[in-house]
């Protein structure tokens, strides 16, 4: 996996050129950042924080396959550096690019607690989970700073509304304490993201994410809890995870996982050629068949947008996937079941709220 322009501790290897910029910015910054990541190089620029202030904060999903109807994303772009990751391409709509930009210029929003507060007081909402990380990590490193999804969930706390968390940091685990309480009422539900077993492909596929130890601790911990925990085993990747799908649904049905997701990989917009950069430095003496059998998941293409085959893929590799999956489903999930927050709890505290008036 070694290469002389490989760098380590990133996922994207280069600045990409916004598409919607009609000149390209170079931005230069004279400070290093400490190594955090094992066997990263001492070039790694610092990783810059940039507060926003957005008027709205939770987001209606409108995509019909994405398993979500609201979301909310305390931070845009993330330092976890995941090189497939799908929100790469939204950090071009704050004038940045889906490269390096999405992992070193992170966009903070510090008035999120009090916009969903505001939200969720708003006599016109009717209660339905919101999502936190529907786009970016709402625990990658910023937060330890920041803290603004711990501020969140003591909102969604006070409301009594029921909130989902899609992470692959074990920071988390910082919150249990919030988290405790909300399971009380059912009223949360962690989603944790293990895209291998192997130490080694984490670490060029998601650089700047928790080990899989740590990962696997972390639902075991959420589980015991009596937190409901959805694996996410994404993306599948062939020829780089899929082998795997077995072992991992095994793995985080041990560990107390109630039920897993899955998404095929999909390169859309400006990750097809960051992914295809990184993958002949990362992994040069498998990136071509890496790349054939994601076209083959697509139609010869890196990306397929229709809705409902997009994040699932069609043809034979792709009906492999589909079948290890169901068979993982029934022989380690046969006998589980997932909950459904609820959102009464809510209703009920605005009921209370109106009749003071």
């Amino acid at each position: 996996m070694k290469n002389q322009e490989y760098q380590k501790g990133r996922g994207a290897q280069f600045h990409v050129p916004n598409r919607f910029m009609q000149f390209i910015h170079e931005s230069r910054d004279d400070f290093l950042e400490f190594c955090r990541v094992e066997g990263e190089e001492a070039h790694q620029r610092k990783t810059n924080y940039i507060p926003i202030f957005p008027k709205t904060i939770v987001n209606k999903v409108t995509s019909p396959d994405v398993g979500m109807h609201y979301s909310l994303n305390p931070y845009q772009g993330c330092e976890h550096g995941c090189i497939y990751c799908y929100a790469r391409n939204t950090h071009e709509y704050w004038g940045y690019g889906a490269g390096l930009d999405f992992e070193q210029n992170i966009l903070v929003k510090k008035e999120a607690p009090t916009l969903l507060e505001a939200k969720l007081k708003s006599k016109k909402w009717q209660a339905e989970t919101i999502v936190l990380s529907g786009n970016t990590d709402c625990y990658q490193p910023a937060e330890k700073k920041f803290e603004i999804t711990r501020e969140c969930l003591k909102v969604f706390l006070k409301y009594g509304h029921p909130v989902g968390i899609i992470t692959k940091n074990a920071l988390v685990l910082r919150d249990l304490d919030l988290l405790k309480q909300l399971a009380k009422n059912n009223l949360i539900a962690v989603n944790i993201s293990i895209t291998s077993l192997l130490e080694d492909t984490r670490r060029v596929l998601e650089p700047r994410t928790a080990t899989l130890k740590k990962r696997l601790e972390t639902i075991r911990i959420l589980s015991g809890n009596g937190i409901p925990v959805n694996a996410m085993l994404a993306p599948i990747i062939p020829g780089i995870n899929s082998h795997e799908i077995m072992a991992m649904a095994k793995t985080v049905s041990e560990h107390g996982a109630l039920s897993f997701g899955y998404t095929v990989v999909r390169l859309n917009g400006a990750i097809g050629a960051i992914f295809t950069d990184w993958i002949h430095k990362a992994m040069p003496h498998k990136a071509d068949k890496v790349l054939a059998q994601i076209k083959s998941c697509h139609g010869g293409t890196l990306n397929d947008s229709r809705f409902g085959i997009r994040s699932k893929g069609e043809g034979k590799i792709a009906q492999h996937i589909h079948d290890l999956l169901r068979l993982a489903k029934h022989t380690y999930f046969k006998d589980k079941t997932f909950p459904k927050l609820n959102t009464e709890l809510h209703d009920q505290y605005k009921e209370g709220q109106l009749k003071l008036f």
